[in-house]
């Protein structure tokens, strides 16, 4: 008889790729378990269609929060809200996973149904006070994928073989394809550049985007291809505004299984640290980073072919979402990106036709 198990990990994109393949393993692991994801709205779109997926239960926190904000009619707000945590506690598991680790998933895991319930060391906001089992000890300078595998172990799964691939399907190629074809740029290499990150202290400036995209497409022949979200339409425009050479911006135009599929079509992504970065890295798709208040040895871009950029800078990591003088970032020069993403594709130039 299989056993029913429940994963929380709530946010952000990134994070939730992270653990992507602690999915895979753990399904190896109890392959006639029932496996459900208590996962936030803005993520869910990434596990939707999951094969190794039963059930996946949505969280609408943020635009519960935002309502109550705007000080709109809280009683459809609190109904929703209701209906959620009964959603939760509809079924009891076996076993429950606290991967986010914070205040949020801990009063989630105490609230759901569990006979185990377990989590990571490190914990914060009081989290490890909703588990009834020891936390499994965990090294936090390691990678976040590697952290969740080594959850993964202590729960008896072997974590050698996994890909971590976010699943899409046919509709989700074809606005890709389509726009692509019709752009003309079907057949041409493409590299993409993801210019945005939600910490200030992360960002490059934009007319360094703006010269490091001419070069590229004067210099190497690729075809440059701008993605964000609809928020970012701005900044991708002040970029674009400055430059001289053709360019194609996607940019509030992909969901997250479009953008996934469209980052595998990549010879290469440059970005700041942020979470299409791990997107595309679970895509297969080589990832020039620009790292500064951040470490990349934890949530760098996983795997092999990928380059980060970083500065010489005695501050650096900091984990700083301000700072009066970003120093980390400011001397990241764009002759230094060049001549990484110029690396990484001579050292794929094998790999495609």
């Amino acid at each position: 008889m299989g056993v029913n198990i429940l994963i929380i990990k709530l946010s952000a994109i990134g994070d939730v790729v992270h653990t992507l393949p602690f999915l895979e393993v753990l399904k190896k692991g109890f392959p006639e378990a029932r496996i459900d994801w208590l996962v936030e709205e803005a993520a869910s779109r990434i596990i939707e269609g999951h094969p190794a997926i039963s059930g996946v239960i949505i969280s609408r926190r943020r635009s519960w929060q935002d309502q109550m904000r705007k000080g709109r009619n809280i009683f459809p707000v609190i109904g929703e809200a209701a209906r959620f945590l009964k959603n939760v506690r509809s079924r009891e598991y076996d076993l429950i996973i606290d991967l986010q680790g914070l205040v949020k998933s801990g009063i989630l895991a105490g609230l759901s149904k569990g006979k185990r319930k377990v989590g990571m060391s490190g914990s914060r906001e009081g989290a490890r006070l909703f588990l009834n089992e020891r936390p499994i000890r965990v090294d936090y300078d390691q990678h976040a994928i590697d952290r969740y595998l080594k959850v993964a172990e202590s729960l008896g799964c072997d974590s050698a073989k996994w890909d971590g691939h976010i699943p899409v399907s046919g509709p989700d190629r074809r606005l890709i394809d389509q726009i692509l074809v019709s752009s003309g740029m079907e057949k041409e290499p493409l590299v993409a550049i993801n210019p945005i990150a939600r910490w200030r202290t992360k960002l490059w400036r934009p007319e360094r985007f703006a010269i490091l995209a001419d070069r590229i497409r004067n210099e190497m022949g690729c075809e440059v291809i701008f993605t964000g979200s609809n928020l970012d339409e701005q900044i991708i425009g002040d970029i674009t505004g400055m430059m001289k050479a053709r360019f194609l911006n996607l940019a509030g135009q992909t969901n997250l299984k479009e953008l996934a599929y469209f980052y595998s079509r990549c010879r290469l992504l440059i970005t700041t640290d942020t979470g299409p970065m791990h997107m595309a890295a679970a895509m297969g798709c080589p990832v020039v980073a620009l790292f500064g208040p951040t470490a990349p040895w934890r949530t760098g871009p996983y795997g092999k072919g990928h380059k980060v950029i970083r500065a010489d800078v005695e501050c650096s990591p900091c984990f700083k979402k301000r700072c009066d003088h970003t120093k980390c970032m400011e001397e990241i020069t764009v002759d230094k990106v060049f001549e990484g993403v110029r690396e990484v594709i001579t050292e794929r130039s094998d790999k495609w036709p």
